[in-house]
């Protein structure tokens, strides 16, 4: 998958800019090939479709903003950073004083939309070309997982937003009022992710092999539609599908919970999806961002593991020094972390080493290291989650255990609801979704009171929809309560 994405498309596709969509499917355009010529030929089929996954390594999606909005609001994380450096509005976010006006939401929104953007292009072009069936609606799938993963995103940030889920005529005005303008409910808006895997889940392998591992596969598509669920409080659903994950057999727990974020442990048992990135065709700003600020300055120190996540790990719990770079120390790969730096502790599942792990010291702000979305802790945990709604207790305190004794720590010998979120927190902590666990399972005011920050009950539950987006519309986006 690696070399796929790196081929990026070589024909001119044009789609109408919707939602600052300026970029299409950042094609390279040849001297000769045109629109037609390109449709001409099946093989271009998955060129297409390379061309949505290859938005997921764009700044706007995973990279300095999403990590503000998503990490740096939460009790597991401080801004970081030098006193000085605000990172623009990052120091906003760890306040929890933002506003509609901030870049963060911008960029989450406009990243998104450009995936999905290039997901409806790809969906009506595929419907174009003339390919082998079996290999279309394969495509077909991948697609509308990653469209589903765009909206996903959306919904946990902003609520009920804009459902668009075809090409849309720039000069189709009315078109553009009915879609690109009116937001969805949020229930509208997780109907359609659900359509989108439920249909993928059909279509979707169960694993790929040689250039094709990284792909969205049937499993990924479940562990998506699972999580769903569970966000949406569809306990016997989010049971049962993570149910399917966990009884595939194809996924197992890394024994070292270290390697899971390492280049070691890229595509491995307990990975579900992953961004995939090449030093040449790298994911942009993510490990620069958060690696190491001072001397020797490895990068920009922001996304700092707080105090507060530190000290709420059990003795001997194996996941705080391989969540947490405390400073100084020697790491894992033996670069001596000294007191030069800025902060006493870093993100360690961002760290890049550049001893251990392939690195480019020319060009910093590009990583080649994958980029985890989904993992088998993450299902294991929904499942538990999900088993107690339900009465199934057992099965709970089965899958907590699990995740434990990977940890280093004994059985426990009884679960309930805030043991069970507890374990989500170490587990997935500095994974960007601790911020939406708290809101969804409505403890963020006191898990923020507890941090020191205000959280404001029927507000703070979703983002700012971005000024910009309301200007550019003429006032027909409405703007969540309280911004």
């Amino acid at each position: 998958m690696k070399k796929y994405i790196k081929n990026l498309l070589i024909a001119s596709v044009v789609l109408a800019a919707v939602y600052s969509c300026e970029d299409d499917l950042d094609v390279a355009q040849t001297d000769s090939q045109t629109e037609e010529d390109f449709l001409s030929d099946p093989n271009n089929s998955i060129q297409l479709v390379n061309g949505v996954y290859n938005k997921m390594l764009d700044y706007n999606m995973y990279s300095f903003s999403w990590i503000g909005l998503a990490s740096i609001t939460s009790d597991d994380a401080d801004k970081g950073s030098s006193a000085g450096d605000t990172g623009t509005d990052k120091h906003k976010m760890d306040a929890l004083t933002f506003e509609s006006s901030d870049v963060c939401f911008k960029d989450v929104w406009e990243g998104r939309y450009q995936g999905i953007n290039r997901a409806n292009t790809t969906l009506f072009y595929l419907n174009e070309l003339e390919i082998d069936e079996a290999l279309k609606s394969r495509l077909i799938g991948e697609t509308e997982f990653l469209r589903a993963l765009f909206y996903f995103d959306l919904v946990r940030c902003f609520g009920g937003v804009p459902v668009v889920t075809t090409r849309i005529d720039i000069n189709d005005s009315q078109a553009i009022t009915d879609q690109v303008y009116t937001r969805k409910t949020k229930q509208e808006t997780y109907a359609q992710i659900e359509a989108d895997l439920l249909d993928a889940i059909n279509r979707l392998p169960v694993s790929y092999s040689g250039g094709d591992v990284g792909r969205a596969t049937r499993g990924a598509a479940q562990a998506l539609l699972a999580k769903a669920y569970l966000y949406q409080e569809k306990w016997q659903q989010a049971y049962d599908m993570s149910g399917e994950v966990v009884n595939s057999g194809v996924y197992a727990l890394l024994p070292d919970y270290g390697n899971v974020w390492r280049q070691i442990g890229e595509n491995a048992s307990e990975s579900i999806f992953e961004v995939q990135a090449s030093l040449t065709n790298g994911l942009v700003e993510y490990t620069d961002v958060q690696n190491p600020r001072g001397t020797p300055d490895l990068g920009w120190g922001f996304n700092t593991p707080s105090q507060n996540l530190v000290n709420s790990y059990e003795t001997g719990d194996l996941r705080r020094n391989a969540t947490v770079l405390f400073v100084p120390g020697v790491l894992w790969d033996g670069f001596i972390a000294p007191s030069t730096w800025t902060n006493p502790r870093y993100n360690y599942k961002a760290y890049q080493s550049s001893i251990a792990e392939e690195y480019d010291p020319t060009n910093k702000a590009v990583t080649g290291k994958n980029h985890r979305i989904l993992k088998y802790s993450d299902i294991l945990l929904i499942r538990a989650e999900a088993a107690f709604h339900i009465g199934m207790d057992a099965e709970a305190l089965d899958r907590v255990n699990q995740i434990r004794t990977r940890a280093g720590l004994a059985d426990l010998p009884f679960v309930d609801l805030a043991a069970i979120l507890l374990e989500r927190r170490h587990e997935m902590a500095m994974e960007y979704d601790r911020w939406f666990d708290i809101v969804r399972t409505n403890t963020a005011a006191s898990a923020m009171a507890a941090d020191n920050k205000t959280f404001v009950v029927g507000k703070h539950e979703v983002f700012p929809i971005p000024n910009t987006e309301i200007v550019k519309s003429g006032g027909l986006l409405t703007q969540n309560p309280g911004y």
